[in-house]
Formats: structure tokens, C-alpha cells, sequence
């Protein structure tokens, strides 16, 4: 994780290079989540249930929280793969995801490369929005 916000009820933890800007976060909690602000998420800005649930709604798991109550992410039950028209593949559930070194990583929520010309594979890094040479 690239960024850490503490809260007195939540903590949210933010990886820059997991983000594709889906906007899921200020759209859904712009009190907490504003992206012109410094710092731009302010955890006691928001209930840690409404936090949750729109920290649940990044396709990417981009964001990711620990509440001081204990409540922690679990995976969906069902594994669901997602392609998005010429953008990423949206991937959630129990997964894990074999990175370009070769080691693994366990995941509930990811959006993977669909065009094989992400810099973070196998991760969308949003490549496919820039034309090719």
C-alpha cells in the first residue's frame, strides 16, 4: 500500500499503482474521499459502514480498510470475472493472482490488464487509454 489514513473508528489504505480512477470512492463518499484535497481521504469524515461500503465498490482493490471494530473485507461468494469493452478485466472474489516475478498474491477485488500492455502486469494501469505507436 502506497498511503495510509488513520481514523479513530477506520483506517483506509490506498495503493496508487492498483488504481484505475473508477471515481467509485468520490463519487460515493465525497466528504471522505476528495481527490483535491490534502490529504485527500479523511476517514473520520464518514461512518465506518458507509466507508466500507464504498471502499467495496473500487473495482480495482485499490482501496482497502482495517475498522477498529474488527469488521473486515471478505471475499464474495461467488468468484465473478468481468471484462470491460476495451478497458480492464474486473475480477472479485477468493482470488489469487500470479504477478509478472512469479510470486502470488491473494486479492477480493482486482481489475487485470485486458490488452497486455500494462507497465503493472497484471494489473490495469490504463495503457489501453493511450493510443499505440
Amino acid at each position: 500500500m502506497d498511503r495510509q489514513y488513520y481514523g479513530a473508528d477506520i483506517d483506509v489504505f490506498y495503493d496508487l499503482d492498483r488504481c484505475i480512477h473508477a471515481q467509485e470512492c468520490v463519487h460515493g463518499l465525497p466528504k471522505v474521499f476528495d481527490r483535491s484535497r490534502k490529504p485527500w481521504v479523511l476517514p473520520d469524515e464518514g461512518t465506518p459502514d458507509a466507508i466500507t461500503a464504498t471502499i467495496l465498490r473500487c473495482p480495482s482493490g485499490a482501496l482497502h480498510y482495517r475498522r477498529a471494530d474488527g469488521v473486515a473485507e471478505t471475499p464474495d461468494a461467488t468468484t465473478t470475472i468481468t471484462p470491460m469493452p476495451a478497458g480492464p478485466i474486473y475480477v472479485r472474489g477468493d482470488i489469487t493472482v500470479r504477478l509478472a516475478d512469479g510470486s502470488t498474491e491473494t486479492a477480493t477485488r482486482a481489475a487485470l490488464c485486458g490488452c497486455g500492455r500494462s507497465a503493472h502486469q497484471p494489473f490495469c494501469d490504463l495503457t489501453h487509454l493511450t493510443p499505440s505507436l
